[in-house]
């Protein structure tokens, strides 16, 4: 089940980024306390600026939370896919589910033109996802915080003749 993070989130997304492994390629520097946690959800804009952003990912039947997944508008005008996922959820099938639901909301909701992915050459399991979810490879180069990078994309038109075939 995917919706917006909020408030009381904080403790989660607090432990989800101070963990090296979850972290590892994603050029992002671990929150320093649950209180800059919280600083960050009651700052993050996304829903009302764009309509949409990353959304808390939680099991059906118990509401845990298990990481995040969502969408999100980037400097360059391209909406981008992105995931985390507590390790004991790794494996599971949980980051492909959802992305494939934020594709679907991506497409059919916002009629978004095409949504990018990207992850750093070296993380074959977020590559894997991407590719489940009928991304197709677009370049490598270099971005900040992550080195060589793989980046993947899907237009409007692909992923509609996709989900027909």
């Amino acid at each position: 089940m995917l919706r917006q993070f909020e408030l009381h989130d904080a403790k989660e997304i607090w432990e989800l980024n101070n963990d090296s492994d979850v972290i590892k390629y994603t050029g992002d520097p671990p929150f320093k306390s649950i209180k800059e946690a919280k600083l960050f959800l009651k700052n993050y804009s996304d829903y009302q600026k764009n309509g949409f952003g990353r959304w808390a990912v939680l099991l059906k039947d118990t509401n845990e939370f298990i990481g995040w997944c969502g969408l999100k508008l980037n400097e360059d005008a391209k909406v981008d896919i992105g995931f985390r996922f507590f390790k004991k959820y790794w494996n599971n099938g949980y980051a492909t589910e959802s992305a494939k639901a934020c594709l679907q909301y991506g497409f059919k909701n916002l009629e978004l033109p095409e949504i990018i992915g990207r992850a750093s050459v070296y993380n074959k399991p977020s590559i894997k996802v991407l590719e489940n979810i009928h991304m197709n490879y677009w370049k490598t180069e270099t971005y900040p915080g992550l080195g060589d990078t793989i980046y993947y994309r899907i237009n409007h038109k692909e992923y509609f003749l996709h989900k027909t075939n």
